[in-house]
């Protein structure tokens, strides 16, 4: 699969099953092993940079590594699984919003402008143990909510000034109180123009104000510890939105079909996507490919709950999936053993790094954190 070596750390990779192949140079970023990631820019030079845990990377290079802080370890976990970019308290810079499982807390972390100094950590809640923070426009006011995977289901909205600028605070609407499972996803279900929410055992009925009506709950389906997030898409083209969720902890990567019966009661169909193939934790929505159409980008999570987790020993992976109506086909972006090719973690990342045009893929992970630039078709 590797067709030219560069480096130790740099290689052109990428296969795809069937079709046209698109080309990726992989690049190891510094010797970090967490497992969430994102990029932004966090000095406000231009330039996206990368950030890991502990540290970011200044772009464009990301050779210089910047300390944000220290993070709580767990055997082979540090407790901060995701590292989302929001400009939470309004001064121009953005800032990062994470969440732990040890510390049983929301958090926002303040960029300290740029400066190359440890930032200050705000905790926004205390939750419970948190799975991943998930963020979604629920009340589809154009701003991104903070949902996070815990043992309930509460809704945090940024309040915002007068300018719509952050002020720091967070606003929490409790939805349910426990019982959510291990994933969450986000989506219409029902085609009434309402977001709603998919859990582990079904889905709750969003009212048409989410911080104020009732929220119905469906108990249609259920899944064992699926990913996080678990994605709402029209598959099949059919005007009904499906589901497509995968094993975070075991094997198989499934898409559920929408169907309605002749009373116009909704009916679920489970279809395989990738059976043989385990730990599909973290998975997102993206035309990688240019060709107008989403495409599933996901992977294996490596070492998850310390390698105890069915198949944690397989290969490791990144891939993408065309869709194709239902169709789906794995496009290989990386494939081998940990220490030779690359996992996705718990929050991988999706950014045009160099602006030519092709989304790249940022891949954490107790393996190390791998920048895959997109140069377009092989």
């Amino acid at each position: 699969m590797i067709q030219v070596t560069l480096a130790l750390a740099t290689a052109f990779v990428g296969f795809a099953e069937e079709g046209a192949s698109l080309r990726f140079e992989r690049e190891r970023i510094g010797d970090v092993i967490y497992e969430a990631c994102s990029a932004f820019d966090v000095n406000n030079d231009g330039a996206i940079d990368i950030v890991s845990g502990e540290y970011w990377f200044e772009g464009p290079d990301f050779q210089a590594a910047h300390k944000i802080c220290t993070i709580r370890r767990e055997v082979d976990y540090y407790d901060d699984f995701s590292d989302y970019p929001m400009d939470v308290n309004g001064d121009g810079y953005t800032d990062i919003i994470t969440g732990a499982w040890w510390g049983e807390s929301l958090s926002w972390r303040e960029n300290p402008k740029g400066q190359p100094v440890e930032w200050t950590t705000h905790v926004i809640a205390k939750t419970g143990n948190i799975e991943r923070p998930c963020f979604y426009d629920i009340d589809k006011d154009g701003e991104v909510e903070v949902i996070p995977n815990t043992k309930g289901v509460s809704i945090f909205k940024l309040i915002r000034d007068a300018d719509g600028k952050g002020t720091g605070e967070f606003k929490e609407t409790k939805i349910l109180e426990e019982g959510a499972g291990h994933g969450i996803g986000f989506g219409d279900l029902n085609g009434d123009g309402n977001e709603d929410i998919v859990l582990s055992w079904g889905w709750l009925e969003a009212p048409d104000n989410p911080y104020e009506g009732e929220w119905t709950e469906h108990r249609d389906f259920a899944f064992a510890q699926a990913s996080c997030p678990i994605i709402v898409i029209d598959v099949n083209k059919d005007g009904m939105n499906d589901i497509i969720v995968g094993q975070g902890h075991n094997y198989g990567l499934h898409w559920w079909e929408q169907s309605k019966d002749a009373d116009g009661k909704q009916t679920w169909t489970q279809h395989d996507i990738e059976p043989n193939r385990s730990q599909f934790h973290d998975m997102q929505l993206a035309d990688i490919d240019n060709d107008g159409e989403p495409e599933l980008v996901t992977g294996k999570r490596y070492r998850a709950h310390n390698g105890a987790d069915p198949g944690s020993g397989d290969p490791l992976g990144v891939y993408y999936y065309e869709i194709n109506g239902g169709n789906f086909v794995r496009n290989t972006v990386d494939y081998g053993p940990a220490g030779q090719a690359s996992g996705t973690g718990i929050y991988l990342w999706v950014e045009d790094i160099n602006g030519n045009g092709w989304k790249d893929i940022i891949a954490p992970g107790k393996e190390g954190l791998y920048l895959f630039r997109n140069l377009g078709p092989a």
